[in-house]
């Protein structure tokens, strides 16, 4: 059986994980769900010093400090930039890397290259005046459903997630990831494409072609970009999938 730690993405705190790893653990899985600094019920540990390395720690000394091994680390969404990081400082306790609808990211990539200039200074706008210049506020599910499917949330989910989300700390988006980010060759590397994503795969973006070839094992979820919660139980079965 596996040992899966569970890393949320921006504004989401272990609770989002909930269910997901309710069901690996009745596969018989150890499931370990964690909150990233400045997040959840840690918000009161962020502030304006809270960045990508911030997080990058949380994941190494979570592993480290409850002497796991064998790790399958699973990075929704945001947590593709620390988990990367992570995964390139975890050695022999890492077994496998999962990213749920993302992708690794390279040394010297920030979350903000992701997106165009108009809609980062847009954000940098959010956080100057409703983050007290270093969290970034949720935003509408309308404005989430514009960068990722909202398929599967329903009245509950929506609800589930406007009560438990807190600001992201901006820092983790600003901060370029720093090296030695590849894990080695012998770690297992997993790919679970939700709605969008799978579209994405399959319309052979260049960028993007690697995550189609070996080592990479590819999986589909027809749901939207929170899993973890639209779809829970399936996103389970496919991670036991994986990893058996």
């Amino acid at each position: 059986m596996a040992v899966f730690v569970l890393v949320p993405g921006a504004w989401l705190g272990s609770w989002a994980w909930e269910d997901t790893a309710r069901a690996l653990r009745e596969h018989g899985h150890t499931a370990l769900p964690l909150t990233l600094t400045g997040l959840g019920e840690r918000t009161e540990q962020g502030g304006p010093g809270t960045d990508l390395d911030t997080h990058i720690a949380d994941i190494t000394r979570f592993v480290e400090q409850h002497d796991l091994r064998e790790v399958t680390l699973v990075a929704h969404s945001y947590a593709a930039a620390p988990v990367s990081g992570a995964a390139g400082r975890l050695g022999e306790r890492l077994a496998r890397v999962v990213y749920v609808d993302s992708a690794p990211f390279t040394e010297g990539m920030c979350l903000l290259d992701l997106l165009p200039p108009q809609e980062v200074d847009e954000l940098r706008r959010q956080v100057a005046s409703s983050g007290d210049g270093w969290g970034l506020p949720m935003p509408s599910f309308d404005a989430l459903g514009a960068g990722g499917s909202l398929d599967g949330l329903g009245e509950q989910q929506r609800k589930l997630m406007r009560e438990n989300a807190t600001p992201q700390p901006f820092g983790t988006y600003e901060q370029r990831l720093s090296g030695p980010v590849e894990p080695g060759p012998e770690v297992d590397r997993v790919m679970v494409a939700c709605k969008d994503f799978t579209a994405l795969l399959d319309s052979g973006v260049p960028m993007l072609a690697f995550l189609n070839e070996a080592p990479w094992r590819r999986f589909d979820l027809p749901t939207g970009h929170w899993p973890m919660l639209s779809a829970p139980t399936k996103l389970a079965a496919v991670l036991d999938t994986a990893v058996r």
